[in-house]
């Protein structure tokens, strides 16, 4: 294609909690809940396998509300949990309205509405056509779902993550406060870190680098963004090495 890209056979797909809040600013919103259903199902439809970690801040964020609460950062954490299986419970029902077959697999045991995680059976649900959602990050406290989004992917041999935002990639600084901010088409991860470009939680972006997962940082919010990119397309901002 003319970017150059190629396109991925299966991806893992990071949506933050705040973006499923809309204009809510809290808990979820429907409209967005059928446009991100919309979105991931068309992947679907073109053939690309796909699973998908969500973030739990549009209820709360663990880490800002044990500073602000006074409540212990484990005990925050968890609660955050509850919230991204609170998530994947309505997108799993959204995604499954537009005829794709979900399994939401949790890090935490919660047998009535989720299955465990478990990497051959979420490989299993991949191989016979089904999205699979995974909630409760990594089940542990002090970890973000950022890292939960890079650990998944790697264990289900994900092609690429996609990072699903509100700007249409990664710029050299602010676009909102710099017009003259540069976007970047291509990224690697030594000019992301030695420019302390803000991609992912740097624990995320240091797992990414050490195991070569490319990652496309992109405008969720454009409708068709998120299968172009995957298909090979110039959406968004690829980070990689050079044989992407």
């Amino acid at each position: 294609m003319a970017s150059g890209r190629r396109p991925f056979k299966r991806a893992l797909i990071k949506l933050s909690g705040e973006a499923l809040a809309g204009d809510l600013k809290f808990g979820l919103d429907p409209h967005i809940l059928n446009y991100i259903a919309n979105e991931v199902a068309a992947v679907h439809r073109a053939g690309i396998e796909a699973a998908i970690v969500v973030g739990g801040g549009n209820f709360i964020r663990g880490e800002t509300f044990s500073a602000e609460g006074g409540i212990d950062r484990s005990v925050a954490d968890q609660m955050g949990m509850l919230g991204t299986l609170m998530n994947s419970l309505g997108l799993l029902s959204a995604i499954e309205k537009k005829g794709v077959e979900v399994r939401v697999q949790s890090a935490i045991t919660i047998a009535a509405v989720a299955e465990p995680f478990i990497k051959r059976r979420a490989m299993r649900h991949l191989q016979k056509g089904r999205m699979v959602i995974f909630a409760a990050g990594t089940g542990n406290p002090y970890f973000s779902t950022d890292t939960a989004a890079v650990l998944r992917a790697l264990e289900i041999d994900a092609d690429v993550i996609v990072k699903a935002t509100k700007v249409d990639g990664v710029y050299d600084s602010d676009p909102k406060k710099n017009p003259d901010a540069k976007r970047y088409d291509r990224l690697s991860y030594n000019t992301a870190i030695t420019d302390r470009l803000k991609v992912m939680d740097q624990t995320a972006f240091t797992m990414a680098e050490e195991h070569k997962l490319p990652l496309i940082v992109l405008d969720f919010h454009k409708p068709g963004a998120l299968l172009d990119a995957l298909s090979g397309g110039p959406t968004g901002t690829l980070v990689g090495d050079e044989s992407l």
